[in-house]
């Protein structure tokens, strides 16, 4: 039946290397992981398992752009694939569950997010579910490189929904990240199927290049590259508008690509580069997840990645054709102080963590607590994602547990005359419908709920209320909305200490923070590596069978690379540091009553992002970000003097 699927659904003759192991341990009732190179074909691991499955299969992805690529992959085959995204109309998503109900679909594709969703979280309990596939199923460990929080509650989400299996696919997991992701969802020794990171048509190649030659060289190298498909990675959104306009008067027709451009452009040219009118996209990571182009000659890094991890996860998108392809790093020091800045910033003070802990003793008096991520976030002055972190972290201590997640706010807006709705009804049905109608407070068009009203006065749950709400929206009687997130927990333990708590937590967070500035270390280490590149990067990832000597990569060419160190700057000794904040300590201190912390102050000379200075509008203020070229922690102690 399985080949006979794969033939006949797919037009497979054979399956790629670890595929069929996988697909027989799921269709045999078993979970699995998948962890193949980008571009091996991870996907056909559900897919196929997916039609031969009884029930739906839930695919848990963590981007937009992946789940697309998919779907449009899935619809040409003929398969009943669908997804739940916030870009769709609420007709749309409305259709998608109907059709998810009747068991029409065989694959529905969510964010992780969506499970949040308290409308959502009822409608899929009440679907059979086979399988949950978790896609960049790495996230889900805190060693990872891009550890999601909400990813940790996918094993919780799986019990709740009584799904009787995972698949766990991912591209880019470290020995310990595997050992993490096997335990969280109990999956044998023999069902973790990886088939080695070595890619023979890739040639890594690391060129030492100063900060000031480097568009020089990019033109030099591309010179005989006209027409290839060629992606050129940078750090920064500024980066990618200038490199690509240089390009451009090169006579490279490039275009920039970046998550500040709004969402049309950005598809227009994600269309034109998959359709082959646009050869050459300067991207930030932000383009490139889920981008399945067979042909792409060229990956460059103009800019250090990010990680090894990301290296790997990028230069994999090139020459999945199984053909020869470059992927080229200009490799510098100048932007070392970037890369590390973005993990400082992610570090809570600890004076935000004791915030957080006040708030929840405070709220959870009551033995539970309700909190907005965004008002918590502003209110603590921790970016969300470290706050999220810091969330799981409560629950993983006991002090916490996830009740439920719930909009603070619904409103609708009748489609047809509220008697009319009302006469639907008899008896008890039809005095709990009048009942919505009458304390629905109603402005010109749409009517918000009261909750409170409506269990005080007719003793009717939330509950029962919000599933009558999207009976009438499926029968087209009204238009619904909802918003404001508000998520609650139970406090399960209130006897901790604050300031012992507030300590452990930022001790946690530092270090994750010396565990990420280490892996820009190794990363780092392998492009100056004196070994082949190609069986290093392999090693990395706990894959031993890669030739010791490639000889295609740089290095097997006979160039070492040492990477030249950034230009000389002003010794910090000879700044006035305190001088190029006094404007910011100054507005900093009328909005909050009392001074900036040194890692507030350090934060703002380094350009570094957190949300009260969003309130302060720093970007604007002198000062902000003037020593971005500077190491973070020296900037630091400068300041504490």
């Amino acid at each position: 039946m399985i080949e006979k699927t794969l033939a006949q659904t797919f037009g497979y003759d054979g399956f790629r290397p670890g595929q069929e192991q996988a697909v027989r341990a799921v269709v045999a009732g078993r979970s699995a992981a998948a962890i193949f190179p980008t571009g091996s074909g991870k996907s056909l691991c559900y897919q196929l398992p997916a039609l031969l499955l009884p029930h739906l299969t839930l695919v848990v992805s963590p981007l937009l752009a992946l789940m697309q690529d998919q779907l449009a992959f899935l619809h040409r085959h003929g398969i009943a694939a669908a997804s739940i995204d916030s870009a769709q109309s609420r007709e749309q998503t409305s259709e998608t569950m109907a059709r998810a109900k009747s068991g029409e679909l065989k694959i529905l594709m969510i964010s992780v997010e969506r499970l949040k969703n308290e409308r959502f979280r009822h409608f899929i309990s009440q679907v059979p579910i086979s399988l949950l596939v978790v896609d960049e199923a790495h996230c889900i460990s805190e060693w990872g490189h891009n550890f999601r929080p909400d990813y940790l509650k996918l094993p919780d989400y799986q019990r709740q929904f009584k799904i009787p299996q995972t698949l766990l696919l991912t591209a880019t997991a470290t020995p310990p990240v595997i050992a993490d992701m096997q335990a969280k969802f109990a999956i044998a020794e023999g069902d973790v199927v990886t088939t080695g990171f070595y890619r023979p048509n890739l040639n890594l190649l690391v060129e030492p290049v100063s900060g000031f030659h480097k568009q020089r060289r990019l033109v030099e190298w591309l010179a005989d590259k006209a027409g290839q498909p060629t992606i050129v990675y940078v750090t920064q959104q500024k980066t990618a508008e200038q490199v690509a306009e240089h390009l451009a008067q090169r006579g490279f027709p490039a275009r920039a690509y970046h998550a500040g451009m709004g969402h049309e452009p950005r598809e227009a040219i994600q269309r034109r580069f998959m359709g082959g009118e646009l050869n050459c996209i300067v991207a930030t990571i932000a383009f490139g997840m889920g981008i399945d182009k067979a042909d792409i000659r060229n990956v460059v890094h103009y800019d250090l990645p990010k990680s090894v991890e990301n290296y790997s996860q990028e230069i994999g998108r090139a020459g999945r054709d199984g053909q020869p392809s470059d992927c080229l790093v200009l490799a510098n020091r100048d932007s070392l102080n970037v890369l590390q800045n973005f993990v400082y910033g992610d570090t809570p003070e600890r004076e935000g963590i004791r915030c957080v802990l006040d708030e929840l003793l405070h709220a959870g008096s009551s033995g539970q607590w309700e909190l907005m991520l965004n008002q918590l976030s502003d209110q603590s002055n921790i970016r969300q994602l470290p706050l999220k972190t810091l969330l799981v972290q409560l629950e993983l201590k006991g002090i916490i547990a996830p009740l439920f997640a719930y909009f603070a706010e619904y409103r609708f807006k009748y489609m047809l005359e509220p008697e009319t709705l009302v006469e639907k009804f008899e008896g008890e049905r039809r005095q709990f419908v009048e009942a919505i109608v009458h304390t629905s407070v109603r402005a010109r068009t749409w009517c918000t709920l009261d909750f409170d009203a409506l269990y005080q006065q007719h003793g009717a749950d939330r509950a029962r209320v919000v599933k009558a709400l999207e009976y009438f929206q499926e029968k087209g009687w009204i238009e619904l909305e909802s918003k404001q997130m508000t998520e609650v927990y139970s406090l399960l333990d209130s006897g901790f200490d604050a300031d012992a708590l507030s300590a452990e937590l930022h001790d946690y967070f530092r270090q994750h923070e010396r565990s990420e500035i280490s892996r820009i270390d190794s990363m780092l280490a392998l492009f100056e590596s004196c070994d082949c590149l190609s069986h290093r990067l392999a090693a990395y990832f706990g894959d031993r069978q890669a030739p010791q000597q490639c000889g295609h990569c740089s290095v097997c060419r006979g160039q070492v690379a040492h990477l030249p160190e950034p230009p000389a700057l002003a010794p910090l000794a000879n700044i006035d540091v305190h001088g190029r904040c006094a404007e910011f300590s100054q507005r900093y201190q009328q909005l909050k009553g009392g001074a900036p912390s040194t890692e507030c102050r350090t934060r703002f000379l380094c350009g570094i992002s957190v949300p009260v200075f969003t309130k302060l509008k720093a970007r604007n203020i002198a000062g902000f970000a003037s020593l971005e070229a500077y190491p973070y922690a020296e900037v630091r102690e400068r300041l504490a003097r």
